[in-house]
């Protein structure tokens, strides 16, 4: 089993642009790491507190992930975070080893793992 990594950002508290940019960050991260849904095993979802008008787990299952295990947090309130962002731990069974495995920072998530910024 691998992890993989993603997180987003959006411009507004709204519901449409929160499901919209999730399912734009799963639906790229899909395809980098050429996921077959049934190779997830679990996928965990946080976002900031001001990222409360959806829950991020909704882009998953328009996606068609119904079967998949789903769970949704809340970061902390840190003065040093990134404002209006959604992050996404994937939990997928694969033989790929870890350097394999691509994690994608979106929009103003970017900053948050410049190191491996492979933004799309």
């Amino acid at each position: 089993m691998r992890g993989i990594r993603g997180a987003t950002t959006v411009e507004k508290n709204e519901s449409t642009e929160i499901i919209s940019n999730v399912m734009e960050l799963l639906s790229a991260l899909v395809e980098a790491n050429k996921i077959d849904i049934e190779d997830i095993g679990a996928v965990i979802f946080s976002s900031t507190p001001d990222v409360n008008s959806a829950f991020p787990a909704i882009a998953a299952r328009n996606l068609g992930w119904t079967e998949v295990p789903l769970f949704g947090t809340q970061e902390i309130d840190s003065p040093n975070g990134v404002a209006h962002c959604i992050r996404v731990l994937i939990l997928l069974n694969t033989d790929l080893p870890q350097k394999a495995i691509s994690h994608l920072y979106l929009r103003g998530a970017v900053v948050l793992r410049q190191d491996i910024n492979k933004e799309k």
